[in-house]
């Protein structure tokens, strides 16, 4: 549990200024690039944006509304004035910053792993669950990727029909280990077209035209990986189901930026393809792709810089003779809905209406 520092003391703003100073800690890395193009891309209200780094990438510029901005070292002080910090940098570094954000008068969104489960921070996605953020004391959290981008499609089928259990099979691509697992994708994928050696860096087997278990740490115990483990109480958080059966397999794919996900889920009534496809059409922040005629369905590519998450492959589960279970195809760019956008969303809804 976080505790930032005593009530009395600390009266943390439930809402930003109409047109606050943002920060954006960890700008350089993959999550941060794209947290800069979507202020942008949405015409974030701000003031003023300062990007914040560590001291190797400090004097760096980037590019923002056309001006060329400096990135600055993160310090302690660096939140002077600050109305809205969105870290995006490691938990190590929220742990040991967002506390000073915090006490400066700033409203953190962040988005790694270090308060998701913490009771005092409500964990968001907007079109889940936007309601909890009215509850923050100075952070939110923003969900673990493959969460974020489920959630958005199974909530307006929950809403629905309640759920009762959910199987998943997830397909993460290298964004989710950041820019330099992107990079190795590239390098890794050139060297065996050429038909030359690549010895892997950054993750832990050959990337190039393989596919391997989640990277995260093992519990040799369980059998499950940490990814998964994630997935599963970030699930039951976001949709208000604690108690919710979730079985999950997570595999790394060699796809750059977008998230694909088979989801089967068991409802508590008798639920057909056609009231499900209804539903989902009609839900914010979904995309229908689900023509059987072209055998058309949710792809990365279609995905990767959508905002949108797609949704296909809608049909009952063949090994459910009750009829309460559908399965589902979702794909979702990780680095948008999954990270950096979802974040953005939690920024707009705590400005002034």
């Amino acid at each position: 549990m976080l505790t930032l520092q005593d009530p009395a003391e600390a009266q943390p703003h439930l809402n930003v200024a109409a047109s606050p100073v943002v920060a954006i800690v960890g700008a350089t890395g993959a999550v941060g690039v794209e947290l800069l193009h979507c202020l942008e891309a949405r015409n974030f209200p701000l003031s003023r944006l300062r990007l914040l780094a560590s001291p190797r990438s400090a004097g760096r510029t980037m590019t923002f509304r056309g001006e060329e901005l400096p990135v600055e070292a993160l310090t302690e002080e660096s939140f002077e004035g600050v109305g809205l910090a969105l870290f995006s940098a490691g938990s190590g570094v929220s742990k040991r910053y967002a506390a000073a954000a915090v006490k400066a008068g700033a409203v953190v969104v962040d988005n790694s792993s270090a308060f998701r489960m913490d009771p005092d921070v409500p964990l968001v996605v907007p079109e889940v669950n936007a309601a909890a953020i009215a509850q923050h004391r100075g952070i939110i959290a923003n969900p673990n990727c493959v969460a974020a981008i489920a959630t958005v499609a199974l909530a307006p089928l929950h809403r629905a029909h309640p759920i009762r259990r959910l199987h998943a099979a997830t397909y993460q691509a290298a964004s989710g280990a950041g820019a330099a697992a992107m990079e190795e994708l590239r390098e890794s994928t050139a060297a065996h077209l050429r038909g030359e050696s690549f010895e892997p860096k950054v993750l832990p087997h050959p990337y190039a035209f393989n596919l391997f278990s989640h990277n995260a740490e093992m519990d040799p115990e369980s059998g499950y990986n940490g990814e998964e483990t994630k997935v599963v109480a970030e699930t039951r958080r976001i949709m208000g189901t604690p108690a919710l059966p979730i079985g999950i397999t997570c595999i790394r794919v060699p796809v750059l930026r977008a998230h694909g996900m088979a989801l089967t889920v068991e409802f508590d009534t008798v639920v057909s393809a056609e009231e499900a496809r209804a539903l989902l059409a009609a839900a914010p922040g979904v995309k229908l792709v689900d023509d059987r005629a072209r055998n058309y369905f949710p792809m990365p590519s279609d995905a990767s810089g959508q905002d949108d998450v797609l949704v296909g492959r809608i049909r009952p589960d063949s090994g459910d003779p009750s009829g309460r279970s559908l399965s589902l195809f979702v794909v979702g760019d990780q680095l948008l809905k999954g990270a950096a956008l979802n974040a953005v969303q939690i920024a707009e809804a705590l400005l002034p209406r």
